[in-house]
């Protein structure tokens, strides 16, 4: 039974070290805080992907004072509690797939930049265009100005064994 405690303390540890290491590279000021609008990214680069409401949700049990910045001793211990409960896991491969292959409905194994705008801004949780601005940058091809969906599903999607 002392075994399992201290591979449950060890596991704990690992979550720490993984959300201080994730929030430390947000926080520009060296002063264990990240502005409030760094939290989602935080939160997806640690494989958790919750809905707006569960992060604005999430924000508000963390952010101090409507403040506008989250402080890491506050953030710590709740996302320890996430990632130990396994709340907001990633939307495995094929289901990732299956969703583009709806958008794309001429089969061309790519989405232009006009349709994938239109599906974020209209359907669903709306992304803002800066939001959408960011993620054109990042996802397109730069040489064609398309978005092939095939190859982007392995960086969208978390290893749950990492």
């Amino acid at each position: 039974m002392a075994e399992s405690g201290k591979s449950a303390e060890a596991a704990v540890s690992d979550v720490h070290k993984k959300i201080k290491a994730a929030f430390e590279a947000f926080d520009s000021d060296c002063n264990h805080t990240v502005d409030v609008r760094e939290i989602g990214t935080i939160i997806y680069s640690l494989g958790c992907f919750p809905t707006q409401a569960d992060l604005h949700d999430l924000i508000a049990e963390v952010e101090q004072d409507d403040s506008a910045y989250i402080h890491l001793d506050r953030f710590l211990p709740a996302m320890t509690k996430v990632l130990l409960e396994n709340r907001f896991p990633p939307i495995p491969e094929d289901l990732l797939l299956q969703a583009f292959k709806v958008l794309d409905n001429t089969n061309k194994g790519y989405l232009e930049p006009e349709e994938l705008t239109k599906y974020m801004t209209e359907e669903g949780d709306p992304f803002s265009q800066e939001e959408i601005d960011e993620m054109l940058t990042a996802l397109a091809d730069h040489e064609k100005n398309f978005i092939y969906y095939k190859d982007l599903i392995s960086q969208l999607t978390i290893d749950p064994d990492m």
